[in-house]
């Protein structure tokens, strides 16, 4: 999204140069803005720079900056591009030395040992604010240590954006996966506009997969955390991958980033996405009339069920080499039970995971000022009937980390849909490639 005159693929690009530079031991710079100063305390905190460029003027330039003035507390913001923040953090861990509180979009259980225990965090914010929502829970819990790596204040629904006009051309409403596969054929051989999700190693292709293999009752691991990737239902989910892309996309979902398919979205190239509504919002600014034509739909239907993912998850963590740990926590305290105006400076991206602290979240969805019709994001409203989190239907455990980290699940998809490999064999090197890193967690007794 354009923040003073980049665009998003130009921050992602931008982050992603730095992550390899940080790779290689090179010091990430990072812009900095201070609040607070000559105050007795520090606190340091690392984010992303949010697709929604509003929220971080809003959090950076107001929210923080009372709270630092409140707080008797000097506070340092630093924004990284969302690619760079693994290698960000993978160096503070390294170092024992880095920020005081950060804003993972992800969980990160594989930093258990050298993060605090948010126990006392999520208790004091019930107390005040009621119980959180299951999908945080299952974001930052380990039933396995009983110790909570992070803190989640946020989450973003991972809706289905597509074009009204086209799909009511069709007389298809893509309400369901098979629907999606009808529909987008049908487009396609019409008006050669196709289908828009990912099968690459990034972002949005990790949640879209996802999203099907889940609705199609496949899974990474059970309930209990048993490793269940390789079933009947998995290679299922893969074949019907496979027609979609052949029936339905492009080659170019292979070599997809981030910003992908909110770019073809709005330039008129593809017909459907799975996206936050960074797409809509962007449109809203810079197209609106066009933007008018780009509907959104709760996640698609599968065989088994109607499911899909968070697009991203807020996590918040605070390393025990960290120098203000108390600040960190009281920060995150304060900053739930301002979480309505995160909510509105975000312009719907961020959902509380604190239900009580938005309200009237139903009513602003209803009468949304850019939107048209102004009822357009109320489709997210039942937003926890159908989201669900990384590792469902189990916790976000270490060894789910590091699966989604190297991107194992959307080349599974990736390699049965070119060809390189059958469904059967795709999902058996996955499965193999999985359990080496399921029994190195569980050899670590982090699951």
């Amino acid at each position: 999204m354009a923040k003073k005159g980049w665009t998003r693929r130009d921050f992602i690009k931008a982050t992603a140069a730095g992550a390899v530079g940080a790779g290689l031991g090179a010091t990430l710079p990072l812009p900095r803005k201070v609040y607070g100063a000559a105050a007795k305390k520090t606190l340091k905190i690392l984010q992303w720079v949010h697709f929604v460029p509003a929220f971080d003027k809003w959090f950076n330039e107001t929210y923080v900056k009372e709270w630092g003035a409140k707080n008797d507390t000097e506070v340092t913001v630093d924004n990284i591009g969302v690619a760079g923040l693994p290698a960000r953090a993978a160096a503070e861990a390294s170092a024992k030395k880095g920020h005081d509180l950060i804003l993972f979009e992800w969980p990160p259980p594989a930093y258990e040992d050298q993060l605090v225990d948010m126990k006392d965090v999520y208790a004091e914010c019930e107390k005040k604010y009621g119980k959180p929502i299951d999908l945080a829970i299952k974001s930052t819990y380990n039933p396995k240590t009983k110790k909570y790596f992070g803190f989640s204040p946020s989450f973003t629904p991972d809706p289905v954006n597509y074009r009204k006009d086209l799909w009511d051309e069709v007389g298809v409403m893509p309400d369901s996966w098979e629907k999606i596969l009808d529909g987008g054929r049908k487009i396609k051989q019409k008006h050669n506009i196709p289908v828009g999700l990912g099968l690459a190693q990034e972002l949005d292709t990790s949640m879209a997969v996802r999203t099907i293999m889940y609705s199609h009752g496949a899974h990474e691991q059970d309930a209990n955390g048993n490793l269940t990737l390789n079933s009947k239902n998995t290679i299922e989910a893969v074949k019907f991958v496979k027609a979609l892309f052949q029936e339905t996309m492009t080659p170019e979902v292979f070599t997809w980033e981030p910003s992908s398919n909110n770019r073809a979205m709005l330039a008129g190239t593809i017909s459907l996405a799975l996206n936050a509504i960074s797409i809509t919002r962007t449109g809203e600014k810079d197209n609106p009339a066009f933007t008018e034509k780009i509907a959104l739909a709760k996640a698609a239907a599968g065989p088994v069920r109607r499911i899909g993912l968070e697009h991203v998850m807020g996590v918040y963590t605070i390393w025990k080499f960290a120098e203000n740990i108390p600040g960190a926590k009281k920060f995150i305290v304060d900053y739930i039970g301002n979480f309505r105006q995160a909510f509105l400076a975000g312009e719907f991206y961020d959902f509380p995971c604190f239900q009580k602290t938005v309200p009237d979240l139903k009513q602003l969805l209803t009468n949304d000022p850019k939107a048209k019709p102004a009822d357009k994001y109320l489709v997210l409203s039942d937003v926890l009937d159908w989201a669900t989190n990384i590792g469902y239907p189990g916790y976000a455990n270490a060894a789910i980390d590091e699966i989604y980290q190297k991107f194992i699940i959307p080349v599974m998809f990736a390699k049965a849909a070119q060809g390189v490999l059958s469904p059967e064999d795709a999902v058996k090197e996955a499965a193999a490639e999985s359990k080496r890193i399921w029994d190195k967690w569980r050899e670590r007794k982090l699951m």
